[in-house]
């Protein structure tokens, strides 16, 4: 591991309760990544902003957080913690819900639904969208340096459509 600030190292510490003792070490680069990896924070950006592309262990890495034993609950809980700690000294935090889809290629989705899209919708046709639904919960958190507020996942769950749910 490399050599990191105390305050980011104890922040992460905080969520070493969550994984086994196995699956630690490799969540921690894989968070230590996210952290520094530039655009999108995905697995592969975060592994290569390691310098771990060229591992010999590269791909099964991607299957860390699947296979691990963990507790994604606690770790929500936890983070929400880290959220409000750091945010509050800076003024109001707010909440809000983020509404996604998942659409890909490849192997199919397991249970898909089709539901309203609003971007595709107008006041005469309905648009739909098909794909796995997903609700996350947002802090919207001032970052140092940004021009603009971010918003901070929490906590990010399936969301059935209500045909699909039925």
């Amino acid at each position: 591991m490399l050599s990191l600030p105390i305050a980011f190292r104890s922040a992460l510490g905080g969520f070493a309760p969550v994984f086994s003792r196995p699956g630690w070490p490799p969540v921690q680069v894989l968070m230590t990544g996210a952290a520094l990896a530039p655009g999108q924070r995905t697995v592969t950006a975060s592994l290569q902003g390691m310098g771990r592309s060229t591992a010999p262990d590269f791909p099964p890495s991607h299957r860390v957080l699947p296979r691990a034993l963990w507790a994604p609950l606690t770790a929500s809980r936890l983070l929400l913690r880290l959220l409000v700690a750091v945010c509050i000294p800076h003024g109001v935090l707010v909440f809000g819900l983020d509404d996604t889809r998942e659409r890909r290629r490849g192997a199919p989705l397991t249970a898909p639904g089709i539901s309203r899209a609003p971007v595709r919708s107008s006041q005469t046709q309905v648009g739909t969208a098909r794909g796995r639904r997903w609700r996350a919960g947002m802090g919207r958190v001032p970052l140092a340096g940004a021009a603009r507020v971010w918003a901070r996942p929490w906590l990010t769950v399936r969301w059935p459509s209500a045909r699909g749910d039925a």
